[in-house]
């Protein structure tokens, strides 16, 4: 009787109230959920043993897990994302501060130096920054002219202004004037000198921001790839078919994990090597900004250049005007003199003029500081995609469960496959995932593709070589930038974070740092005498 009594125990079926309990609390209706445990023949993802899932049940909870898994790689790639912007916005805000600083330094000392007189010359300088800083932020606009068109701008203003009063100046002529400055060098050697630093520091900054734009883009665009059927099921065996058999407690084998979301996020750990080559060279490019001379060094010393410049012409104003004669000609005589004829004889006391090139007591970001910022940040997400199966796993399936105590798949025991390599091609042996490695996911392809192009320009950008951004956005098929963070990422598309600039910190210039002449060390008061400009700039 006993034997007996036994066998009717082992025989009644287990209640199902767990499942209907953890089903509901999904949100979904308890309608057609068993109260006890039925056959399991109908199921086509987990076991067929006895269970408390029907065929609606399995299939309602697949597509569960392959929602949850999708939200669970957005998830993690709107992290990296935010780290991606968080780096942007910081370097943004450095450069475009250090560019603030550089004009207003200009400003403040030419104004007080000359008053309206610069003033009404102050477009030739303004436009020049202008133009600086559509290039930084992207727009088709060629350094070599900007620079060149600057210093041709310059001489036609400086020309005219100290030209002898007898002589009629017409356009055409100021323009043969202006086609002189490679040749006869008006400006001495600043022109040359300037611009292979002005051109490598401003194509390494703009190539460094677009490498954090376009990373920023690849990592949303691949983070958004959708769920085969194949890993579609494999989601489903390893999350939930534990509760169809009545084994909620029990958590997945790490390494019965890690196979899963190694076979499903196999394209994506294709971008590895790529995204560490990108990664190496913006760290290198990073690093290039300290070199001597350094990005801050060679953008705040840009007022006190064009002084240097302007003080060369003026103190050759007569060998220059003389070969310009030779050169255009000698202009006509004008039928009257200029009533300002005697105001542009007026000499200015260098001591007025003098600047110096000293650090403000305004605290700033040392360059040093943000470099080192930046550099450790691109470290840490170097490894991003092939270690991001293992950080889900740890994170939010398979945490703790090792050993013998665990699901296998199958039942509550150990995992004895091994794990699978990186990448698509390792996954041939895959025991989890049916995966046909002949055929990649285009999308991730496209943006190994993009990768492959950024880094190309950044290292364009490390040998000094002008970098064509005008076309980046085709790059990467016309959606914007990488930046974004929150849920914006998934509602409404990427956008770039701006810092604005009426809060605007400016940076100071370290202590230790020489500004660098042409070949020879600047002292402080170089920005000195500008008492050409005085009489030079009477006239338009």
């Amino acid at each position: 009787r006993g034997f007996v009594g036994l066998l009717l125990i082992a025989s009644t079926p287990r209640s199902c109230l767990d499942v209907r309990q953890f089903y509901s609390g999904k949100g979904f209706t308890l309608n057609g959920v068993p109260q006890t445990e039925i056959s399991g023949e109908h199921l086509r993802i987990c076991p067929q043993g006895y269970t408390c899932c029907t065929s609606a049940m399995e299939e309602t909870l697949s597509n569960l897990s392959r929602r949850e898994f999708e939200g669970l790689v957005r998830e993690a790639g709107r992290s990296l994302q935010a780290s991606l912007n968080t780096q942007y916005r910081s370097f943004d805000t450095y450069f475009t501060d250090l560019l603030n600083r550089s004009e207003r330094s200009l400003q403040e000392s030419f104004l007080a130096t000359l008053g309206s007189l610069y003033s009404k010359n102050a477009p030739v300088f303004q436009d020049l920054y202008a133009d600086l800083r559509r290039y930084y932020r992207g727009s088709a606009v060629n350094l070599e002219e900007t620079l060149n068109d600057f210093w041709a701008r310059l001489l036609e203003r400086l020309f005219k202004a100290s030209s002898l009063p007898q002589y009629t100046l017409t356009d055409d002529y100021l323009e043969c004037v202006a086609k002189q400055t490679e040749t006869l060098r008006p400006f001495g050697d600043v022109p040359r000198d300037l611009k292979p630093k002005v051109t490598r520091a401003f194509v390494a900054a703009r190539s460094f921001v677009q490498g954090l734009t376009v990373s920023g883009e690849v990592v949303r665009k691949v983070s958004q790839v959708p769920l085969s059927p194949e890993c579609t099921r494999a989601m489903m065996k390893l999350v939930y078919c534990p509760h169809c058999r009545g084994l909620a407690s029990v958590k997945p084998c790490a390494n019965y994990c890690r196979n899963v979301m190694k076979g499903c996020l196999a394209n994506q750990a294709d971008l590895d090597t790529e995204w560490q080559n990108l990664v190496d060279t913006m760290l290198q490019v990073a690093s290039s900004f300290s070199a001597d001379p350094s990005v801050d060094v060679v953008i705040y010393s840009l007022p006190i250049r064009i002084s240097e410049a302007i003080l060369y012409m003026q103190e050759n104003t007569e060998v220059f005007t003389s070969k310009v004669f030779q050169a255009c000609g000698t202009p006509r005589v004008a039928d009257t003199q200029s009533s300002g004829s005697e105001e542009r004889k007026k000499r200015v006391n260098p001591a007025s003029t003098a600047m110096e090139y000293k650090p403000s007591p305004t605290v700033g970001v040392p360059l040093e500081m943000q470099i080192s910022d930046v550099s450790s940040k691109l470290r840490e997400m170097q490894q991003y995609w092939v270690q991001l199966p293992a950080a889900l796993c740890n994170s939010k399936v398979a945490a703790g469960a090792a050993g013998d105590k665990c699901w296998n798949g199958m039942t509550k025991a150990r995992y004895l496959p091994e794990v699978m390599g990186d990448g698509l091609a390792s996954q041939i042996n895959n025991p989890e995932v049916e995966i046909d490695i002949t055929k990649p996911d285009m999308t991730i392809r496209q943006q190994i593709m993009q990768l492959k192009i950024m880094t190309n320009r950044l290292r364009n950008a490390l040998n000094g070589n002008d970098v064509d951004f005008q076309d980046a956005s085709d790059d990467i098929s016309g959606s914007g930038s990488g930046m974004c963070t929150g849920e914006s990422c998934a509602r409404s598309g990427p956008r770039v974070i701006v810092p604005k600039t009426d809060s605007t910190r400016y940076y100071n210039p370290p202590e230790n740092k020489k500004v660098k002449g042409t070949g020879t060390q600047t002292h402080p008061s170089i920005l000195l005498p500008l008492l050409s400009l005085a009489t030079l700039l009477l006239r338009r």
